[in-house]
């Protein structure tokens, strides 16, 4: 018997299953379609959100390779367009070596969010970074990767070191101002009673022994030479320390030495005492700057102080003033300390960058000495031997001013 051929029952069931087929497939593909549409939307949010990020961002593999930067990274090195692959050390700071102190090596150790802040030459001028390294954990990855933070924090810094050495400025005011109304009053007294001892003693001397007369005079002579300088140092810290408006005028830098040596010289002689010599060779005729005598005192001071702090032992300081031959009149303190590293030289201007030990200072001294010379158009450079000591020399256009 021939077969029978599919009933009508039969084929009407085979349509409607591909039709229930068809069915599934095309909310499938309507599915698919509104989940890449909603992944795009989520990549562009994404995407968005990276582009408003203003700081350096990268992801580093193990081994401190660049895997993937940000847009800012590319804004910020525009000679390495394809960073991939790279050391991150090697376009920050040109070594073929880590950074000191890096904070992805340090959070590939730890597994830790680490922070640092570090000073970086970047298009030919220091730039200070807030840096933040977070490792990155995906299970579907073995490798660990590190995603890197910089931020600029350069200016911030420098309105920062400029707060505190005004508010600095502003303490040592108060305190001299207290100092000036409590010493002055019993140094008058002092000053009045010496010097009506010194005006009775003509009338003493056919009464007292002639040997006797001559300590009394003796004393009397100290006492008031005393009480002068004392005055001298009093007055001499008051106009380090008095907040008042930025005056320019004509300035001797020869007065600007003897004032500040005088108001270190207690500190002075104490450094004496540990074979520390300090020497001046302050040019004659030397011409006035024209410039603000309690910034520029500023400046001598700090540039005095680190070379105290420079010197662990026996050595010395020597003081100069002079003018070049480009017709600049030029200050300069060299000490026979420890000198400055090669990789530091750079840096000693950028504020809160020292490398004194914690307790010495903060690193805001030489940064405000390049701030007041600069106001003054003037320029500070410096010379150093590891090992041998540094010298810092402060240049300062000439006044012209004929009416000062």
């Amino acid at each position: 018997m021939p077969s029978r051929g599919p009933s009508l029952e039969d084929l009407i069931g085979i349509e409607h299953s591909k039709l229930g087929f068809f069915q599934e497939l095309r909310q499938t593909i309507e599915a698919l379609k509104d989940a890449n549409t909603q992944s795009a939307q989520r990549r562009r949010e994404i995407a968005a959100i990276l582009d408003g990020i203003t700081d350096i961002m990268m992801v580093l593999s193990s081994d401190l390779r660049i895997l993937s930067v940000n847009h800012v990274f590319r804004q910020t090195f525009p000679e390495t367009p394809h960073p991939e692959g790279l050391y991150c050390h090697e376009i920050f700071c040109g070594d073929d070596k880590p950074c000191a102190n890096c904070p992805a090596s340090a959070s590939f150790a730890s597994g830790d969010i680490c922070r640092e802040t570090a000073i970086f030459k970047i298009g030919g001028r220091n730039t200070q970074f807030e840096m933040v390294a977070s490792p990155i954990h995906r299970p579907d990855d073995p490798e660990s990767h590190i995603l890197v933070f910089k931020r600029d924090v350069s200016r911030e810094k420098e309105y920062q070191a400029k707060f505190f050495q005004a508010e600095k400025m502003a303490t040592i005011g108060m305190l001299a101002t207290g100092v000036a109304h409590e010493v002055n009053n019993p140094l008058t007294a002092i000053f009045g009673f010496a010097e009506g001892l010194r005006r009775r003693m003509p009338a003493l001397k056919e009464k007292v022994d002639p040997r006797v007369m001559e300590d009394v005079e003796d004393y009397v002579a100290t006492i008031l030479l005393e009480c002068r300088r004392c005055q001298d140092i009093v007055t001499t810290l008051l106009t380090f320390s008095r907040q008042k408006t930025v005056s320019f005028a004509a300035v001797s830098l020869n007065a600007v030495v003897n004032d500040t040596l005088k108001l270190l010289r207690s500190h002075l002689k104490q450094r004496t005492q540990a074979k520390i010599t300090v020497r001046t060779e302050l040019s004659e005729n030397l011409p006035k700057v024209h410039g603000d005598e309690h910034q520029i005192k500023q400046v001598m001071l700090n540039l005095l102080v680190n070379a105290m702090d420079a010197i662990t032992g026996p050595g010395r300081i020597v003081i100069t003033t002079f003018q070049s031959s480009e017709g600049v009149v030029c200050l300069s303190v060299e000490d026979s300390g420890c000198g400055i590293p090669p990789e530091h030289a750079d840096k000693l201007f950028e504020p809160f960058f020292t490398t004194k030990r914690s307790g010495k200072g903060i690193g805001i001294g030489l940064s405000t000495c390049m701030s007041i010379v600069k106001k003054h158009q003037g320029d500070i450079t410096v010379a150093s031997v590891p090992g041998h000591g540094a010298t810092f020399t402060v240049k300062f256009p000439v006044n012209t001013d004929t009416t000062t």
